[in-house]
């Protein structure tokens, strides 16, 4: 298989509770931050560019994370492939001086090739199998003017930390002492994913002459440019932001209006066919360039069908995904836009980020930011001056587009989720695989994402969390004839080799991405694919079946990153104050996975694991 990069992103965070046999968790300190004015950028042409690993390294690793996949004959069978590859002056040696040559004229080779292949070249739909989300528990209250009320700080609030990017006064963030890229920021707000007939792309505004001054708000799936800065270059107030929201709300009743925030819902090709239609009408291109300049969007959600108490973070978290179903929410946004933030009638709160524009941990630093600034912002009555009106977004609807509309109605809601809470910081680094076998019976690829911020431009790299150690860990865990003396031995072992495989992805000695890197060198060439990489052991290393990551909050919110392909499980979890949660998600559509019995799995990982320690 052609090699496809993780689409998740994170900064490792430790805290260990009650004893120290944790994963990877504990790898990294907690990112630092340290606010210099105007010096955000200070360290960034220091940081040093993405290294290319050596092709002997990285090829006896592969050779090594194969172990726990196949049986001696396939492994010998693989290693005489690995053997052709290296030779003298043979095709490894020649597409890794490609890759050289072109980290000496990039910034971060790595990063460009996997933005291209996991986001613009990917033709899945960016919900839920690209974008990131991010819910909170309910707000305190439950009409209109409180929704406005909300709404109107996190404007403001997203317009300050604005500043701070504009301004560069971020604080830069830190890593065992280590400055890391910052780069991400700038690209955070005014920017939007394109949709493109076989490759997408990626407008970034922020940095333009003439930098976006307002807002996009969808109300009633209906889309308005709202300006948020007075004549003289102040951000506007909470008051006023008040004052243009209500303008909308009480001359924006209609509903019988097309729901064109849909499409941007439907799978790449099918929504880049709509696109290309779209924008050949003058109103309809103006108007899908006024959401890709804006800063963000602004969703006001209806009131969503009550539910218990203990349901509420499940629907909140699919209403941040996707927008609760094509009945509710899910035409009342715009997924291909860098930043949404979405405040429901019923207190509902969250975000969904573009993951081709930014990482999660970028979005989780400025969801923070705001969640801790409106609860101190005041709503103070301004002097009355006068503001422009709020201008909506006008679509001509041609039947052909109508029709599309209905199709994506029919398949936004795609995709099962569950929630544990556990009482007890323990993280078992071999959850993965445990998870697996008692799912499948079987051991199969599975990943952690890990944040490579560490060079410039960085993005993404991929830990294995499979390995011969914690194979024999899982193993010796179902074995009743075993004392848990020795399990733990072997749970020490495991843990030893995934710190070991966690600080060589950082460092940047990545085998994932230097193969990403050696194909793409060879589709470049035009050299036929070497058959290291289309025999089949190497896809039962990267054709991962379990993907997790871990994305750290400060104000409680909870991450949720989708299976990035339609047979992939995933995990996001978080470590909160007094316990950790873990979102689990699969797709309905794919028969062989159970969320159900994956959420059982991982109560019972968990149950297990505080037993044994």
């Amino acid at each position: 298989m052609i090699l496809r990069f993780c689409t998740r992103t994170v900064v490792k965070m430790g805290m260990v509770k009650p004893c120290a046999l944790v994963s990877s968790c504990h790898l990294m300190k907690p990112v630092s931050r340290t606010c210099v004015n105007g010096r955000c950028l200070t360290y960034q042409q220091a940081l040093p560019t993405q290294p290319v690993p050596t092709l002997q390294h990285t090829c006896e690793r592969y050779l090594i994370l194969l172990e726990p996949f196949v049986e001696v004959d396939e492994l010998k069978r693989t290693k005489q492939l690995v053997q052709e590859f290296l030779k003298p002056g043979g095709v490894g040696e020649k597409l890794q001086k490609g890759l050289e040559k072109k980290a000496l004229n990039t910034d971060n080779w790595l990063a460009d090739y996997m933005v291209q292949t996991d986001y613009l070249d990917n033709r899945l739909p960016v919900v839920a199998y690209s974008n990131i989300s991010g819910s909170f528990p309910r707000m305190d209250f439950r009409d209109k003017q409180g929704q406005i009320r909300c709404a109107a700080k996190v404007i403001r609030a997203i317009l300050d930390f604005k500043t701070m990017i504009d301004n560069e006064t971020i604080p830069v963030d830190y890593l065992r002492g280590k400055p890391l890229c910052m780069n991400q920021y700038s690209q955070l707000l005014s920017s939007c994913r394109i949709p493109g007939l076989e490759m997408d792309s990626v407008v970034f505004h922020g940095k333009t002459s003439y930098p976006s001054r307002y807002i996009t708000l969808a109300y009633n799936s209906q889309f308005f440019m709202v300006d948020v800065y007075n004549s003289d270059g102040t951000p506007l107030t909470v008051h006023q932001l008040c004052v243009q929201l209500e303008r909308i709300c009480s001359s924006s009743l209609e509903t019988s209006t097309e729901p064109v925030g849909i499409l941007t819902s439907l799978n790449r090709d099918s929504w880049s066919k709509c696109y290309d239609r779209l924008i050949q009408d003058k109103p309809n291109k103006e108007a899908l360039s006024a959401i890709q300049r804006s800063i963000c969007v602004v969703c006001l959600d209806k009131a969503m069908p009550q539910v218990p108490d203990d349901m509420y973070s499940r629907g909140n978290v699919l209403q941040m995904m996707h927008g609760g179903g094509s009945q509710w929410n899910s035409a009342n946004r715009w997924f291909d836009k860098s930043v949404q933030f979405i405040i429901g009638e019923d207190g509902a709160f969250g975000n969904n980020v573009s993951h081709s524009c930014a990482d999660g941990t970028i979005g989780m630093t400025l969801t923070d930011y705001v969640s801790a600034s409106i609860k101190k912002l005041e709503i103070i009555e301004s002097p009355t001056v006068p503001l422009p009106t709020p201008q909506k977004l006008h679509f001509n609807i041609t039947a052909d587009i109508k029709k599309a509309i209905e199709e994506a109605k029919q398949s936004i809601d795609n995709f099962d989720l569950h929630i544990i809470d556990f009482s007890y910081i323990l993280f078992l680094h071999s959850i993965p695989t445990f998870l697996e076998l008692g799912v499948h019976r079987q051991h199969c690829a599975s990943y952690e994402a890990a944040s490579m911020r560490l060079f410039r431009q960085g993005r993404v790299g991929e830990i294995p969390s499979t390995s011969s150690a914690s194979v024999a860990f899982v193993v010796a865990f179902n074995d009743p004839n075993k004392k848990n003396t020795e399990k733990v031995d072997l749970l020490r072992k495991a843990i030893e080799v995934h710190k070991w495989n966690t600080s060589m992805e950082i460092s940047g000695q990545t085998v994932f991405g230097h193969f990403l890197g050696l194909q793409h060198q060879a589709t470049e060439k035009n050299i036929p694919m070497p058959d290291i990489f289309t025999d089949a052991s190497f896809d039962r290393v990267f054709d991962y079946r379990l993907a997790t990551s871990q994305v750290q909050s400060k104000s409680g919110c909870l991450p949720c990153a989708c299976p990035y392909q339609r047979k992939t499980y995933d995990i996001c979890y978080t470590l909160l104050k007094d316990d950790m949660a873990f979102v689990l998600s699969a797709f309905k559509t794919n028969t062989e996975n159970n969320s159900e019995e994956l959420k059982k799995a991982v109560e019972d990982a968990l149950l297990d694991m505080r037993t044994i320690l």
